[in-house]
């Protein structure tokens, strides 16, 4: 916090000795060009200030166009030489361009964006138990026995968040504001029953996804089954399973569900409404969570490989676009970065998925991993969004923050993250800015 105190008071005494030097009279030159030297900082959030020298600016701020991406900051100073204006929040990395008249100007260099992601516990008191109710006074069991492995974690269009409490046999709500109730399955009794609420059963619930109705349905590896859970709570038979089933998720393109067992070689099953199942990929090397796009595009966590991968819809045809193979964590270029034992994923509207780093060896205890990762929809390019290598349990910002194996991961319609936190039985929540 001094560095940027100190930052900022320097570039202010820049910018003031450079308005002296710039004495009044300066007019700005339509027949010649704007350029720009540089700006300083170089990165920062929303908020920073930034200074930019260049040449022939004008002093009519009502005729100059500041734009960081498209998106138009703020400018609180100008003179012929030197520009200050305001990083607006969420405006990303970038060049700058000065627009004045018919006449604009790039940078040649980037402005670098850090995004300020908060991570809050939204609900979950850090013991492994049952309780319904109010953001830590509830209580959940994700990690009771060491072999439980759910990831099971969705958000409706109302923010609802829906995790799957594999060591309470039953599916848990919490609202926005923290409120934790019983959505569906007898948290006293697993086993298998239809029903609504607390007459349905569930035994070992793990992975969870959600459709554009608001209908969840569960892989239930207990039972081989994938259960439908209506938005009033009632569940039922969706498909009797082809293999054990761990996770699953919903194609919004074509409506069916694609499920999974982490095995190797695994196949990738496809399910219609209709409740006809055909093989999409094969021969995965225990495969842990998928997600797709909105043009039915194919995602997989390739837990054995250290990977993630792509296969095209329809022909089911792709290959690795992120992740050395090499099990590690390493942020960087796809082909480097490094990834050890991926599991759950979710992806945004903008094609960018988010990996939860932890999902192997004793419930994650000791992995290399304890992140979400972000890879970027556009260049897969990965870095981390939230958390470190380290385990623990704190709230905070960016990598300050901690998890202890988080397995499932969620993001909503806003660009907010939630995390089933494994080991710390908790739902975490991250907001951008």
């Amino acid at each position: 916090m001094k560095r940027y105190i100190h930052a900022c008071i320097f570039i202010i005494m820049v910018f003031i000795a450079g308005c002296k030097k710039n004495e009044e009279g300066f007019k700005h030159d339509t027949s010649s060009p704007i350029t720009i030297d540089q700006f300083i900082p170089e990165k920062g959030s929303g908020g920073t200030e930034i200074l930019i020298n260049g040449s022939n600016f004008t002093t009519d701020t009502s005729q100059i166009k500041v734009t960081l991406n498209g998106k138009r900051l703020k400018i609180i100073g100008v003179k012929g030489n030197q520009l200050m204006a305001v990083v607006p929040k969420k405006a990303g990395s970038g060049t700058i361009t000065i627009t004045i008249g018919d006449k604009s100007v790039t940078s040649k260099t980037t402005f670098f964006y850090e995004f300020m992601r908060t991570v809050t516990t939204l609900a979950g008191s850090g013991v492994a138990g049952f309780a319904n109710g109010q953001g830590t006074d509830a209580s959940f069991n994700f990690s009771g026995e060491s072999w439980y492995r759910c990831s099971g974690i969705a958000v409706d269009d109302n923010l609802n968040v829906y995790v799957t409490d594999v060591g309470n046999h039953c599916i848990r709500k919490i609202d926005k504001d923290g409120n934790v109730s019983t959505f569906a399955g007898n948290p006293s009794s697993g086993g298998y029953a239809d029903g609504k609420g607390t007459a349905a059963k569930f035994n070992i619930p793990y992975g969870l996804t959600i459709d554009h109705l608001g209908n969840l349905y569960t892989a239930d590896p207990g039972n081989w089954d994938i259960r439908k859970i209506t938005p009033d709570g009632t569940a039922s038979i969706y498909a009797w399973a082809n293999a054990e089933p761990w996770n699953l998720a919903f194609d919004k393109k074509t409506g069916n569900i694609f499920y999974f067992s982490c095995t190797s070689p695994a196949i990738v099953y496809q399910v219609t409404p209709e409740g006809t199942t055909t093989q999409t990929v094969t021969g995965l090397n225990y495969p842990s969570a998928i997600a797709f796009d909105n043009a039915g595009n194919m995602f997989v966590n390739v837990h054995g490989d250290q990977v993630v991968k792509k296969f095209l819809a329809g022909s089911w045809t792709g290959g690795t676009i992120a992740g050395s193979g090499v099990q590690g964590y390493l942020d960087g270029p796809a082909s480097t970065a490094k990834f050890s034992l991926p599991w759950g994923m979710s992806i945004d509207a903008a094609n960018n998925l988010y990996i939860a780093g932890n999902g192997a060896g004793g419930g994650g205890y000791g992995n290399a991993d304890q992140s979400v990762r972000y890879i970027d929809g556009a260049s897969y390019e990965v870095s981390t969004f939230a958390g470190s290598a380290n385990s623990g349990y704190v709230n905070g910002i960016g990598k300050a923050a901690a998890f202890n194996a988080p397995a499932g991961v969620a993001v909503d319609k806003n660009g907010t993250v939630y995390v089933l936190d494994r080991n710390n039985n908790t739902v975490r929540k991250i907001v951008s800015e």
